[in-house]
């Protein structure tokens, strides 16, 4: 990304999603830019993250807490929690569907994040919702659509980018949630990124020891991205060797 043909956005502080007593700010490539699609890996390998036409990273000025996460495909071997998931969910049909705001699609997404996420300012969502947030039109995303016997139980909304697959945003029926399915998206995920010989899967942003966040580092090895570039984090959760 060049600064004199891509422009950057920084939002006023605003409440941390993570934590109660923090602010948070992000920094958002020109959502107008013309150049998105053409950008979006290079913003990717910098740590980036897109929700619906924003992509976005937080520099916090006094937080560091959110720590942009992928796994290397290639090395990545599940473990026996992990393969024990894949093991309850082999009754599940994998399809890539296209992103759009259907019926099923968003009765789905409702019932999770009316059950997830109630009180929280996700909950009972609007159509436009659903599709502010998961897809937009330059984007290269696809729906991959977890099915039991033709019922929709869960969608990753993935994009597909030429440096890897980026996990966005996962969702479930809340009455499978002993599936474990958002672990089984994201190694179905790693599946599909091995399939297309892509190097990585972007898992978002990882912090350390947070109850929501810190599922992220069982996929291991999982790289993070700091001031020297993309380190391996080591079994005791500190940085390792250069990735």
């Amino acid at each position: 990304m060049k600064s004199e043909t891509v422009r950057l956005f920084q939002t006023l502080p605003h409440a941390c999603g993570y934590f109660s007593d923090r602010t948070a700010q992000n920094l958002v490539i020109d959502p107008a830019s013309p150049h998105l699609a053409q950008i979006y890996d290079a913003a990717l390998l910098r740590g980036y993250r897109r929700a619906g036409s924003h992509v976005y990273h937080p520099p916090c000025r006094r937080c560091r807490a959110c720590v942009p996460a992928r796994v290397p495909v290639a090395a990545f071997r599940p473990d026996r929690s992990q393969r024990r998931c894949l093991r309850r969910n082999d009754d599940l049909e994998l399809l890539l569907e296209t992103p759009t705001c259907s019926d099923e699609y968003f009765d789905l997404y409702r019932r999770y994040l009316d059950l997830r996420h109630a009180g929280g300012g996700m909950d009972n969502p609007a159509v436009d919702d659903f599709t502010r947030f998961l897809y937009t039109p330059w984007s290269p995303t696809r729906f991959v659509a977890l099915r039991l016997h033709g019922r929709l139980v869960a969608v990753a909304v993935t994009d597909f980018a030429s440096c890897g697959l980026s996990a966005v945003y996962t969702f479930f029926d809340p009455v499978e949630r002993a599936r474990g399915l958002g672990v089984y998206a994201i190694l179905r995920q790693i599946e599909l990124a091995r399939e297309r010989h892509l190097p990585h899967v972007y898992l978002g942003y990882w912090i350390a020891a947070h109850p929501k966040m810190d599922y992220k580092a069982h996929f291991r090895p999982l790289e993070l991205l700091g001031a020297d570039g993309w380190r391996t984090l080591d079994r005791a959760g500190g940085d390792a060797a250069q990735a």
